[in-house]
C-alpha cells in the first residue's frame, strides 16, 4: 500500500505579483521540486503587501496542509512586511535574530558597505523562528513549525529551497505518461469520463491545443502506482486505437 503523500500549499506575497508587474516563477519552480521530492502542492495563493491578509491567509494554509511555503517581502524596505505578519500569525513578537544579524554584518563589512538600518531588517524574524540559509545574497529566510518563509527573488527563492527540500521526508515521487491525441476535447470526452471511472488511482487530465486549423488534445496520467499507472497507459493506447479505426463514434 502506497502511504498518503504530504500536502503543501504556497502563500505568494506582493503587491507587485498582483498589478502584474512582477511575472511570478517560483511557483512553477517548487511545484516541480515537490513532484520530485513526492510532496503534493495542493493550493497556492497570491495576496497583497496587507500584514492582517497574509497573517489570516497563512493561518489557513498551516492548519490545512502538512507545509506551507511562502515567498516575498522579507528585504529591506518599508513594504517587506512578511516577518510582522508571519509573527501576527503565531502571535510571536519579532525581533532581530542574533545570528542572522552576524551574518548581514559580516557581509556588508567584507563588502565595505554600511550595515544600515534599513538592511538591518532582514535579520527581523519572529521569536524561536531558525534560519534557511541564502547561499546567493547571505540574508536568510526562515522557518516556523511547519512555514517555510522565503525570499520573492527567484534566484534566491530557488537556493534557498535547495536548502530545505532535502530535509523534508521524501514521499513516493509521482510518475507521468502524455499521449498526442488528434482529436479534440468534445470528441473524447465521453470515452475518457469511462476509462478515468476504470483507473480511479489514476489522474487523468486532459490539455486541449489548437494549432489555427483544428483541435487536438494532449492527454497526461499520473500516479505513484506504476502497475496502476502502466494499466491506464495501455487503456488509453486501446482508446485512441478504437477512434483512429472508426470503432468509436464521436459524438
Amino acid at each position: 500500500m502506497i502511504a498518503m503523500p504530504a500536502t503543501a500549499a504556497m502563500l505568494a506575497i506582493g503587491d507587485e505579483l498582483l498589478s502584474g508587474r512582477t511575472k511570478d516563477r517560483n511557483i512553477a519552480h517548487l511545484a516541480e521540486v515537490l513532484t520530485v521530492a513526492g510532496i503534493d502542492l495542493k493550493e497556492v495563493r497570491i495576496v497583497g503587501d496587507e500584514p492582517h491578509i497574509i497573517a489570516d491567509t497563512l493561518n489557513t494554509l498551516r492548519r490545512s496542509y502538512d507545509y506551507v511555503f511562502t515567498s516575498g517581502g522579507i528585504g529591506p524596505t518599508h513594504d517587506d512586511i512578511t516577518a510582522d505578519a508571519v509573527g501576527a500569525a503565531f502571535g510571536l513578537t519579532v525581533g532581530e535574530h542574533p545570528e542572522a544579524l552576524r551574518r548581514l554584518a559580516e557581509n556588508y563589512a567584507r563588502r565595505g558597505m554600511e550595515f544600515t538600518e534599513a538592511r538591518r531588517r532582514m535579520a527581523r524574524t519572529p521569536d524561536g523562528a531558525s534560519l534557511i540559509d541564502n547561499p546567493v545574497s547571505v540574508a536568510p529566510g526562515f522557518r516556523l513549525d511547519n512555514v517555510f518563509v522565503m525570499a520573492g527573488v527567484p534566484s534566491v527563492f530557488q537556493a534557498m529551497l535547495g536548502q530545505i527540500v532535502d530535509t523534508l521526508p521524501a514521499g513516493q515521487a509521482i510518475e507521468s505518461a502524455a499521449f498526442a491525441c488528434p482529436y479534440g476535447e468534445g470528441d473524447i470526452g465521453d470515452p475518457l469520463r469511462a476509462l478515468a471511472k476504470d483507473h480511479p488511482g489514476v489522474a487523468i487530465g486532459s490539455y486541449p491545443k489548437f494549432d489555427g486549423n483544428s483541435y487536438s488534445t494532449e492527454i497526461v496520467i499520473r500516479s505513484r502506482d506504476r502497475a496502476a499507472l502502466d494499466a491506464a497507459a495501455e487503456a488509453v493506447k486501446a482508446m485512441l486505437g478504437e477512434m483512429e479505426s472508426g470503432a468509436f463514434q464521436a459524438r
